[in-house]
C-alpha cells in the first residue's frame, strides 16, 4: 500500500469519525429533551458509541448496495434538533437514503422534506403523562428490565422505574442486588453508575432513585407510602400464572395493572408486539407477555402466512440452558432437566408452537414443537420447517423476510443477516426479537426451512418493555412510514 491511498484512508476514516462525535451529543439531547429516539436502518443509536454509529451506517450496504456516508446523515440529525417535534422513533438512515437517493434526491430544501416525512410529529405537542413501574423479582429478566428502563432516563421519560419488589432483606442483601445489576457474566457491565443509599433502602442509578422493597406476597405491598401510584407491575417471577393469582397484585394500594413475564394460563391475553398489540385495551389489567420463544416465532411466522400461506410445520428450539435447570445431576421435578446443563444436550419441550395460536389464531392447530436444552448460557435458535400454500424460492423468502425487517409493523422484531460466520455469541444483546439468518434458510418448491436466532434474554426483555408502553397508552410512531 502506497503513502497516499494510506492517508485517504486515513482522513476517510477521521471524517467518519468527527461526524459520529458530532452526531452523539444531538441523539443524547432528542431523546432525553423530547423523547426522539434515533436509529440507522433499525440499528437504535440511544447510548451508542461514536464507533457504534458508523458501524451502523456500514450497514446500510446490506440493504442497499452501498453505504451511507455520515456526512449524508448528519445534517439529518442536525436539523432534526431545532424542530419543534412529539416523541417517535426516527430513522435517520432511511430519511438520509431518501432525501440522498430516493424520492427526495430532487429535492434542495432539506427543511421542507423533513416537514413532509414527519408531518405527523412536526410541531405537535406531547401531553403524555409519565407512567410509575415497578419491578417484582429481580431475576435474569428483571435486571434487564432494570437496565432498560434506566437507559432511557431524561426530563422526557415516560417509564419511570420507581420500586423493585424481592423477599429477603437480610445483612448485605441490598448491595448484593446492586452487584447483580452492576455487573453480568453474559451482558457485560451495566452502563452507568449505581450507588447504594442503605439508609433509605433503595439503588440510585443515573439519576434514578429506586426503593427496593422486601416482601413475601403483594398483599404486603403499600406502594403509595413511597409516592408510588397507578403502578404497572411487571411480574417477573413466575409464581403466578393465572388471573386470581396475578390479580393479587391488583389488591396491593398503588397499584394499576400487572404484566407478567411469561406465558398467561387461562383468558390471560398473550401479547407479542407487532402481532397483536392492538388487542391490548385501556381495561385491561392482568396481561401477559408470553415467551420468549413465541416472541421470535410469531412475527416471523405472521409474514410467511401474510405472503405465502402456511399449510402446517413444525418448530424445534435449540435453546440455551435456563435457570430452572441444574448446574449439576440432581433431583428435579421435570423429565432429564436433572442432568447437568453445563454438559448435556437436554430433551426437552416447549408450548411456543400452540402458544402462536394465542397471538396468531390464524395458526391454531397448525404447528408443532419440541425443544433442546444446550450448554450455552444465553442466545438461542429456532428452526422453523414449514410447508407453504405456494411454492417459492430462497430469494423470494429472503429479500421478503429482509424487506419486513426494514420496512413493515414488525421492524423493531425482525432482524436479518447475511453473514455466514455469525454464531450465538454474535447476538449477545440483540434488541430485536427475531435474525432471520438467511444464508442457512432451505427452500424446496413449497417446503421452507427457515434458522432464526434470538437472544431469548435481552431480545425479549426489549419485547417486554414494547408491551408495557402499550399498557401505559406511550405512543411514539416509527418514521419515516
Amino acid at each position: 500500500m502506497n503513502q497516499q491511498v494510506e492517508q485517504d484512508l486515513q482522513k476517510s476514516w477521521q471524517e467518519r469519525q468527527e461526524y459520529a462525535e458530532r452526531m452523539l451529543p444531538l441523539i443524547g439531547k432528542l431523546y432525553r429533551n423530547r423523547a426522539i429516539e434515533i436509529s440507522v436502518y433499525g440499528r437504535s443509536l440511544l447510548n451508542a458509541s461514536a464507533i457504534d454509529v458508523i458501524k451502523a451506517h456500514r450497514s446500510v450496504r446490506l440493504h442497499e448496495g452501498q453505504k451511507l456516508r455520515l456526512r449524508e446523515s448528519f445534517p439529518i440529525v442536525d436539523a432534526l434538533s431545532v424542530l419543534q417535534l412529539a416523541p417517535a422513533q426516527i430513522d435517520v438512515g432511511k430519511l438520509a437514503w431518501e432525501f440522498n437517493y430516493g424520492r427526495g434526491k430532487e429535492q434542495t430544501d432539506l427543511g421542507a422534506f423533513l416537514n413532509q416525512e414527519l408531518s405527523d410529529i412536526v410541531n405537535q405537542g406531547d401531553d403524555q403523562a409519565p407512567q410509575d413501574v415497578v419491578l417484582y423479582g429481580f431475576g435474569r429478566i428483571g435486571r434487564l428490565l432494570a437496565r432498560l428502563l434506566i437507559e432511557r432516563q431524561g426530563t422526557n421519560n415516560k417509564l419511570r422505574l420507581r420500586a423493585i419488589v424481592v423477599r429477603g432483606g437480610g445483612d448485605g442483601d441490598l448491595e448484593k442486588r446492586a452487584s447483580l445489576l452492576r455487573r453480568d457474566s453474559v451482558h457485560g457491565p451495566f452502563n452507568g453508575s449505581i450507588t447504594v443509599d442503605k439508609e433509605r433502602n433503595a439503588l440510585l442509578a443515573n439519576g434514578s432513585f429506586i426503593q427496593v422493597i422486601y416482601a413475601n406476597s403483594p398483599k404486603e405491598v403499600d406502594y403509595t407510602q413511597y409516592g408510588i401510584d397507578n403502578a404497572i407491575v411487571v411480574d417477573n417471577t413466575g409464581m403466578w400464572r393465572d388471573r386470581d393469582g396475578l390479580g393479587i397484585h391488583l389488591q396491593s394500594k398503588g397499584a394499576k395493572k400487572v404484566l407478567l413475564t411469561a406465558p398467561g394460563k387461562g383468558d390471560i391475553k398473550n401479547i407479542v408486539h407487532g402481532v397483536n398489540h392492538t388487542d391490548i385495551l385501556d381495561s385491561d389489567v392482568i396481561m401477559s407477555a408470553a415467551s420468549c420463544t413465541t416472541n421470535a416465532i410469531t412475527p416471523v411466522l405472521k409474514v410467511l402466512d401474510e405472503k405465502f400461506g402456511i399449510l402446517n410445520g413444525h418448530v424445534e428450539t435449540v435453546h440455551s440452558y435456563t435457570n430452572d435447570q441444574n448446574l449439576i445431576d440432581n433431583f428435579h421435578k421435570g423429565e432429564r432437566r436433572g442432568r447437568s446443563a453445563p454438559l448435556n444436550m437436554v430433551l426437552s419441550e416447549t408450548g411456543a408452537a400452540t402458544a402462536v395460536a394465542k397471538a396468531f389464531p390464524k395458526l391454531a392447530g397448525k404447528l408443532t414443537g419440541n425443544s433442546i436444552r444446550v450448554p450455552t448460557p444465553n442466545v438461542s435458535m429456532a428452526i422453523l420447517s414449514l410447508n407453504l400454500e405456494t411454492a417459492t424460492t430462497k430469494d423470494e423468502v429472503n429479500d421478503y423476510i429482509q424487506y419486513a425487517s426494514l420496512f413493515s409493523d414488525l421492524q423493531h422484531q425482525i432482524d436479518f443477516t447475511r453473514s455466514t460466520e455469525i454464531v450465538s455469541s454474535d447476538l449477545v444483546g440483540a434488541r430485536a426479537t427475531s435474525i432471520i439468518d438467511s444464508t442457512a434458510t432451505i427452500v424446496s418448491e413449497n417446503r421452507v426451512n427457515l434458522y432464526v436466532w434470538y437472544d431469548n434474554e435481552f431480545g425479549y426483555s426489549c419485547q417486554v418493555m414494547r408491551v408495557v408502553r402499550d399498557m401505559a397508552g406511550i405512543t411514539s410512531p416509527t418514521l419515516p412510514k
